[in-house]
């Protein structure tokens, strides 16, 4: 089994069945920790991920909720803590495909639909843990962002905006919770070869044009790993004196 930097307990991962958010909870027990992963749809994938947590020597456990619905979040939170006694750490890594639009063009409906699941749903995850934290003496936010808010990506909107929301109420619980020996962090994810890009790219809303602008946009020329944000994330987790801030690991994009 891993030597654990953790308290005892659990990282809760919401997301933890997407293309990042699984590497990221694999990246959580490859260091010690055990995971709890709460999924929307992907049963088997989520599945998948725990067992392999559990091949490390760690224990990992599933919970679905739909983030837009508080009970449901509250739900899998008890459930988690019944399950590993204690959250220690709270990764957000949640959200929909991205649609790649122009603001002009951006329907009410996608936009409402992206801020319920990426602000809403981000709030409630952290109004349903923050009392346990609290009570557990402290504990850790892991808030994936995007690298597009420091850089704006055209069409991007849909990701950027909401997260910019997280970003000012990662500050917030910064400011507010430290006193209470919570902190609160982002990784700001650049192009990452998984998850909602792969899917872009096979729906062919990324071309060989864009590609090659993008690239030109990046100082390291490729395109990042999920592990990557994985190994961010635990820094940010295991790093006590560091809260209220951002690592945006992008390969240099933008700069």
């Amino acid at each position: 089994m891993t030597t654990s930097t953790f308290p005892a307990g659990a990282t809760l991962v919401f997301g933890g069945s997407g293309g990042i958010g699984q590497e990221v909870a694999k990246s959580f027990g490859a260091a010690g920790s055990d995971v709890a992963i709460v999924y929307r749809s992907k049963q088997a994938v989520a599945e998948r991920v725990a067992a392999q947590i559990a091949d490390g020597g760690r224990k990992a456990t599933i919970h679905a909720a739909d983030v837009r619905e508080a009970d449901q979040v509250s739900a899998a939170v008890q459930a988690a803590i019944a399950a590993h006694g204690r959250i220690h750490t709270v990764v957000w890594a949640a959200g929909p495909v991205v649609e790649q639009v122009a603001l002009a063009d951006t329907t009410q409906a996608l936009w409402r639909k992206s801020i319920d699941i990426e602000v809403h749903g981000f709030f409630t995850a952290v109004q349903a843990t923050l009392p346990h934290l609290r009570e557990h003496g402290g504990g850790s936010y892991v808030h994936l962002g995007s690298a597009g808010h420091v850089w704006w990506p055209a069409k991007d909107g849909l990701s950027v905006a909401p997260k910019a929301a997280n970003e000012a109420l990662v500050k917030g619980i910064a400011k507010e919770e430290g006193r209470h020996n919570i902190r609160a962090n982002s990784v700001l994810v650049g192009v990452i070869e998984a998850g909602m890009f792969l899917e872009l790219l096979k729906r062919g809303v990324f071309d060989q044009k864009w590609t090659d602008e993008t690239h030109k946009l990046l100082c390291i020329k490729r395109w990042g790993k999920p592990e990557e944000i994985g190994s961010a994330a635990v820094f940010l987790a295991s790093n006590g004196y560091v809260t209220g801030q951002q690592i945006n690991v992008s390969g240099g994009f933008g700069i």
